[in-house]
């Protein structure tokens, strides 16, 4: 059973008093394996807050079914084991740290014994036990974002759903977010993670789905979908020009040895911008 299953997923919203129908996804079937890191990529627009809003029960789809471990997203039942960080987390700015993860956790039907161990841990998870008694509103984005992340894991979830969640963090922070979600994957944990910053997912994603217009349009493993299959790299001490099997005899002959063979990657933000048509766009904006 996959961890998160849509099946021909459709989802129009009308538009102004005339009854106009916009499409947002437009027939996505998408399977997330259990225990993988998955990366939902697209450009703004693209469907990807849709479809985790209809992953979450938020919203109805139009046409088609979305499951979480073989659940209805709909159903309640669906969403207990399911810890969500949204792009841009509103909290109750009066409380500290250390109280608004307590309250998530009890929202979350967390048991009173246990709790405020675990609430404790996955503060220092996120590199918040310092500032955890300090109030929700004196805090900047970045830790805004870390304590977010806290409140999403505090009920130990099995599917974790990220949104942009290295939005507005330094780079030490990204650095510790990006070593906590390799934590949970080690933990047997599902993430679908959504962000811009294609560097990261490249580093900690399984696999990827490309969004465009509502459509899913590439998906596959990141080697799969970064591969250059047409071309070669070869790593050596010291390389001259050559075809490969001359050069192969040349080094041998002269002490140098041809050390690896592989296939020449591109670059995930490459792929994207290829793909989604985005980059004559870049090349061609200028700032006023």
């Amino acid at each position: 059973m996959a961890a998160v299953e849509f099946r021909d997923l459709v989802k129009d919203f009308a538009v102004g008093l005339r009854g106009v129908k916009q499409r947002a996804v437009d027939h996505l079937s998408l399977s997330i394996a259990r225990g993988e890191v998955f990366g939902l990529l697209g450009p703004n627009g693209s469907g990807k807050s849709t479809t985790i809003k209809i992953l979450l029960g938020l919203i109805r789809p139009t046409l088609g079914d979305c499951t979480v471990f073989g659940v209805p997203s709909s159903r309640v039942e669906a969403r207990l084991d399911v810890g969500y960080l949204p792009e841009s987390p509103y909290f109750y700015r009066h409380l500290n740290g250390r109280e608004l993860v307590r309250f998530y956790a009890r929202l979350s039907s967390q048991k009173s014994a246990a709790l405020d161990g675990r609430v404790d841990e996955v503060i220092g998870w996120v590199g918040m036990s310092e500032a955890a008694d300090r109030r929700v509103d004196t805090y900047s984005k970045g830790m805004l974002q870390r304590i977010g992340l806290a409140q999403a894991l505090v009920h130990d979830p099995r599917l974790v759903v990220l949104d942009e969640p290295t939005a507005g963090v330094d780079p030490a922070g990204a650095a510790a977010i990006t070593a906590l979600i390799l934590k949970l994957k080690a933990q047997g944990k599902t993430v679908l993670i959504t962000s811009h910053l294609l560097a990261q997912i490249e580093e900690i994603c399984d696999r990827v789905a490309i969004l465009d217009r509502g459509r899913l349009i590439l998906t596959g493993t990141v080697p799969e979908v970064v591969g250059l299959g047409n071309r070669q790299s070869l790593l050596v001490d010291r390389l001259p020009a050559g075809e490969l099997e001359e050069l192969r005899a040349w080094l041998a002959t002269r002490g140098h040895t041809l050390e690896a063979v592989q296939a020449a990657r591109g670059r995930l933000d490459q792929v994207f911008l290829a793909r989604t048509g985005q980059r004559e766009a870049a090349a061609t904006e200028r700032i006023p």
